[in-house]
């Protein structure tokens, strides 16, 4: 990966001189702001550290841990690699989540409370399924709505009492935005974010590890159950949650600015036994669990019903919801045959080298015989459960049915042995592969409904 990566940037100005162009046959009229599909390739810089942007009270754990590249997600450093390409890079760490146990830093899921006599009240206006239906040390996986309908966050909420529920985020500020809905509906609520950080448990000895470090009661906590513990003296919240589809948990540290060091090294020395390792979290099993995400599948300006999250919008809550008039009008059209957007989210398989890393930019996706490009790829990587790549796309309305033929167009590190960038795709079924906890979309479907509470 390391000679591939190298070569791509020696390639990288004659790539930027072809192919710097916005397409224009990729329909985007319904975005304000379209998606910046130039094709531009890797941009050898340096990510500044400076105080502008947040370190997590984890952040010199993990470079201690063998961080050696990040990104930044809610205005915090991300971890986005522990081994390096030339010692097996992201496909190396993947192996530890499949096969044993992996830890990771994600502090950047910052914590916003909503705590007060109003807590559930504001909670379900704010979010698309029915908050009541939460009860107390339970959690869920919530979309929240522009009034437009557009996805402004995606986070798992976790009720911890019953006046108080915990955000954790997904990558976009949602403690302003829920700030200034109350200062118009005036609940009688506190927001702020507070001094939690998680960090994820993530593999197969996952339930393992976690009853060494709290005994066996948390073999019995269900999925997105929660559980209160301690881990070196200090209080934290157990869920069973995470980013994977394998087997995992979260442990969220309370006064994490303090104690960030004793977590730490107490999972650390925990994990011994079962093989543990500290890697970023791995895109390529939850690209085939069909988990999103934000910023890089979806933003503000896509609607649920474009990508597999219409099972958010239940067809039961009477609780009036912010964007709930426009998310139902879209339904209506869609069960009219009229989707007011141009695209829509599928799974497919393609050819050209393995993808084992990030991608720069959002693959180009034309028809079955090439020509100009009319779809563009999200989330790509290369399954070895499948033996071949696979990603998360966008498509014309008209080519979402599953078998449907299309070209992808790969940057020279990632073409075909013959040397072709543009290889042949299909479309399939997501998620991929099962995971070990089906999701509500999955549990809704084997209802034959279409919606989750």
């Amino acid at each position: 990966m390391a000679v591939k990566f190298e070569q791509a940037l020696l390639d990288y100005p004659q790539q930027r001189a072809g192919a710097a162009r916005q397409p224009d046959s990729v329909d985007q009229s319904d975005r304000r702001v379209p998606i910046n599909l130039r094709q531009s390739g890797p941009t050898p810089v340096e990510m500044l550290i400076s105080t502008r942007v947040r370190k997590s009270p984890y952040w010199h754990l993990a470079y201690e841990a063998g961080c050696w590249r990040a990104t930044v997600y809610n205005r915090m450093y991300h971890p986005r690699g522990y081994v390096r390409p030339e010692d097996g890079g992201a496909m190396l760490e993947y192996e530890s989540l499949i096969h044993d146990v992996t830890m990771w830093n994600v502090a950047v899921e910052r914590q916003i409370q909503v705590k007060g006599p109003d807590a559930e009240r504001f909670v379900n206006y704010v979010i698309t399924r029915d908050a009541t239906k939460i009860k107390p040390m339970r959690g869920k996986y919530v979309i929240l709505c522009n009034e437009e309908g557009g996805i402004i966050n995606d986070p798992v909420l976790l009720r911890v009492a019953e006046d108080e529920f915990w955000f954790s985020l997904s990558d976009s500020d949602l403690e302003l935005w829920m700030r200034g809905v109350n200062v118009g509906m005036g609940f009688n609520v506190t927001i702020a974010e507070i001094d939690v950080a998680p960090v994820q448990i993530q593999g197969p000895k996952s339930e393992a590890l976690m009853a060494d470090l709290f005994g066996d009661a948390v073999r019995d906590i269900p999925y997105y159950g929660l559980m209160e513990g301690q881990v070196a003296g200090h209080d934290v919240i157990v869920s069973q949650t995470g980013f994977t589809g394998e087997k995992g948990y979260e442990i969220y540290l309370k006064d994490a600015t303090k104690y960030a060091e004793d977590l730490w090294y107490t999972v650390l020395a925990a994990g011994e036994p079962h093989n543990l390792r500290v890697i970023a979290p791995a895109h390529h099993r939850r690209i085939a669990a069909g988990i999103l995400s934000w910023g890089q599948d979806v933003d503000q300006e896509t609607l649920p019903f474009q990508c597999n999250l219409a099972y958010q919008v239940p067809r039961n809550k009477e609780a009036d919801y912010i964007g709930k008039q426009k998310l139902e009008q879209v339904r209506e059209q869609l069960d009219a045959g009229r989707p007011p957007f141009s695209h829509i989210m599928v799974g497919i398989r393609f050819g050209g080298g393995k993808v084992t890393d990030y991608s720069n930019d959002f693959w180009l996706i034309s028809g079955p015989d090439g020509g100009e490009p009319e779809g563009y790829v999200t989330s790509p990587w290369y399954s070895p459960e499948l033996e071949t790549n696979i990603a998360l796309a966008y498509v014309p309305f008209d080519l979402r049915a599953v078998g449907t033929r299309l070209t992808v167009h790969l940057p020279v590190e990632y073409a075909a042995a013959d040397g072709s960038t543009a290889v042949e795709a299909e479309v399939v079924e997501v998620p991929f592969r099962p995971s070990v906890n089906p999701n509500a979309r999955e549990r809704a479907r084997a209802k034959g409904i279409d919606f989750a509470d």
